[in-house]
């Protein structure tokens, strides 16, 4: 009599490793997103691949691709890392129900409603968490963070969303570019710079302004993942960036300045948090949120 098929009992740390790897399309990127080293991430990969008896990435010159069964694959082992996490952030949340965690992105300011959280909820048990640029949505829903300070433009569905104030928007150069010292620049002076690109397509559309007011297509620039990539870029000379006022002057590269870009819509900060969500904190953090965190920190510069 035949055994049935047993279904393989999964690693969720190697599914999340064959994830960053998909993401990232390249052993050695993913590695140091992950802190490991690239022999040590391939042999990972590769006991999951045992695990599952299939293949699922192939190596090229390029860095690596993804098989059928990679990506048939990827989607689900996405959808089981949301789900575990979900089912981790729920028992705790029964477990502990007087506890907060705030995420917040690069250039944002947090601390002025976190303190009056602490003082008005000192029961609470109140933590912070920074966040990558595009990360708010998925950390959300994962239920690694409740709350988010971030910029928009990202997906809102399935969230609650407030405007808490509006940064202007300003060119980011190199000090040695042709328009670093000026007033102000607009559109026009920037038709044909180079302007780095995300993958994310609404960031790039708001970020890059693309496509520009008279309809033509923004100059492209290189393809980035991380900020400080794009921040290299502009200093070597090779592109502008768009950005937004929120960091601190100790914190801007000595070889990059911002001018004024006028003619142009602010950029949104916004509060955060899951559609339905009756925690008593996240309805206190809000109302700490929209009193306390009402622009951008005195003496603050512009990134993105």
């Amino acid at each position: 009599m035949t055994e049935p098929h047993r279904a393989p009992d999964l690693d969720l740390r190697l599914v999340r490793y064959f994830t960053v790897v998909a993401e990232h399309r390249h052993f050695g990127r993913a590695a140091a997103a992950l802190h490991l080293t690239q022999p040590s991430l391939s042999r990972q990969v590769a006991r999951l691949e045992r695990e599952l008896g299939v293949r699922l990435l192939d190596r090229t010159p390029q860095g690596s691709r993804l098989t059928e069964a990679g990506e048939v694959f990827l989607p689900r082992a996405r959808a089981l890392l949301r789900s575990a996490a979900q089912s981790a952030a729920a028992a705790q949340a029964a477990a502990r129900p007087s506890r907060i965690t705030v995420g917040y992105t690069l250039g944002l300011i947090i601390t002025p409603a976190v303190r009056d959280l602490r003082h008005r909820h000192p029961d609470a048990e109140v933590q912070s968490l920074h966040l990558d640029w595009g990360e708010a949505r998925d950390a959300l829903l994962d239920h690694r963070v409740d709350v988010a300070v971030t910029r928009l433009p990202f997906r809102t569905d399935q969230l609650q969303v407030t405007v808490l104030y509006d940064e202007p928007r300003m060119l980011l150069v190199a000090v040695d570019h042709r328009l670093a010292g000026k007033e102000s620049v607009t559109l026009d002076d920037i038709a044909d710079e180079p302007v780095p690109k995300v993958p994310d397509p609404a960031w790039n559309a708001f970020w890059r302004i693309d496509p520009r007011p008279d309809g033509r297509p923004a100059p492209d620039g290189p393809l980035v993942a991380a900020v400080e990539d794009k921040l290299e870029f502009i200093a070597a000379g090779q592109a502008v960036a768009i950005v937004a006022a929120g960091l601190r002057s100790t914190s801007l590269r000595a070889d990059l300045t911002t001018v004024p870009l006028e003619g142009v819509e602010p950029s949104h900060v916004v509060l955060a948090s899951r559609a339905g969500d009756r925690s008593r904190l996240v309805a206190a953090f809000r109302r700490s949120a929209e009193a306390l965190l009402v622009g951008p920190p005195p003496g603050a510069l512009p990134t993105s």
